[in-house]
């Protein structure tokens, strides 16, 4: 009897905490959006995590211009609120990189 028991406390014990591992971390909302863009698939929320720590020591390390950041942060955004993180890291370290040209707009006469 007591081995039953002892079982199933383990086994629901268990069971709480696989589920906590994997519940959706709403009270950070960088991981919830690398979530869903991942689409809660672990391998790649470890490569967006990852390639979020890079990319932030990169750009704390070095300063890249404004223009930079900025292109790199259209280029990287999915829905206007996700953000491909590894796109943003390779983005942001391609030295072959050049300002976009300035847009000339027409006056009004």
């Amino acid at each position: 009897m007591k081995l039953k028991v002892v079982c199933a406390a383990l086994a629901l014990w268990s069971a709480g905490a696989a589920a906590h591992v994997n519940a959706p971390p709403l009270k950070n909302p960088a991981i919830l959006n690398i979530g869903f863009v991942c689409r809660w698939q672990t391998s790649c929320i470890r490569k967006q995590e990852n390639a979020m720590v890079h990319s932030l020591k990169y750009v704390e390390k070095y300063d890249p211009p404004a223009w930079k950041i900025q292109l790199c942060n259209r280029n990287a955004s999915r829905n206007n609120t996700r953000v491909d993180w590894v796109g943003f890291s390779n983005c942001v370290r391609n030295p072959t990189l050049r300002p976009p040209p300035r847009v000339m707009r027409k006056r009004r006469r």
